[in-house]
C-alpha cells in the first residue's frame, strides 16, 4: 500500500497531526533515527529524513519523481 503522502524532513523527529482541523488526528511525535523513515500510524503519511543537497520536498502518490518510490540513499562513510 502506498503512503498517503511522502514528506522529506531535516530533523530526526517529527510531529504529525494529519493537517489538523476536521480531517486531522491527535498530534503524535515520531522518531526517524532508526531507518531514517517512519509512517504515521493515524494517517499513513511517510516521513523520510533527507540528506543534504538531495532537493526533496513533498511527494504525493502517483508522482513521477523517481525518489518518491525509492528508499533514501545511505549516508557516505568517511
Amino acid at each position: 500500500m502506498q503512503p498517503f503522502e511522502i514528506v522529506y524532513v531535516d530533523s530526526p523527529a517529527v510531529a504529525c497531526n494529519g493537517e489538523g482541523g476536521v480531517g486531522g488526528h491527535p498530534r503524535v511525535f515520531l522518531n526517524l533515527s532508526g531507518e531514517g523513515r517512519v509512517e504515521c500510524p493515524y494517517c499513513s503519511r511517510l516521513f523520510i529524513r533527507r540528506t543534504p543537497g538531495d532537493g526533496h520536498g513533498v511527494e504525493t502518490p502517483g508522482s513521477t519523481h523517481p525518489a518518491a518510490h525509492q528508499p533514501p540513499a545511505a549516508p557516505a562513510k568517511p
